[in-house]
């Protein structure tokens, strides 16, 4: 039976935290060591991260995380895939991802994308998210995947997951 699979975007399948470092160390000629800023919220260990991700080119630039690819085409293939986003509160994100999803993930179409800004209003079987504050309010099964904002956190009940190996073993 098909299950709805509900997958973030940002520190799931986009590498945010490169974006984050790169950022950083053009606009304040330094980068952070993940081990420093482990444990802490992104907002906490970026200062400038609301600036960033403001500026145009900071989504649509960022490198896809390794093995998001092919493992997502093949859930693609079995269950209904849905990508979510809490883009709303930086506007000019939603196309920046747009283009960015269609350029890496051209087997997701836009029937498949949901921007909203809070995503507490999805419904679904599954969703993989790396932040709490989502995967906290959904009904179904959840999978926390590895960041460093999260990294000294108990799971609350959620599957941690660190990378996409791990996801197609458990969903495939």
């Amino acid at each position: 039976m098909k299950k709805r699979i509900i997958v973030d975007i940002d520190g799931v399948l986009a590498d945010i935290y490169g974006q984050f470092r790169k950022f950083e160390s053009q606009d304040l000629g330094t980068t952070q060591e993940l081990s420093e800023i482990t444990g802490k919220l992104e907002e906490e260990a970026f200062i400038n991260g609301e600036n960033y991700m403001a500026t145009e080119g900071f989504f649509r630039n960022a490198s896809v995380i390794e093995g998001s690819i092919e493992v997502l085409k093949e859930l693609n293939q079995v269950h209904d895939v849905f990508i979510v986003s809490a883009a709303t509160k930086f506007p000019k994100s939603m196309a920046e991802k747009h283009e960015w999803l269609a350029e890496h993930f051209p087997f997701i179409t836009w029937q498949q994308i949901v921007f909203c800004g809070t995503k507490e209003v999805i419904k679904g079987d599954i969703m993989i998210d790396d932040h709490f504050k989502n995967l906290d309010k959904f009904d179904g099964q959840t999978l926390l995947f590895s960041q460093p904002h999260n990294l000294k956190r108990t799971e609350n009940g959620h599957t941690r997951v660190g990378n996409w190996k791990e996801i197609s073993q458990l969903l495939l």
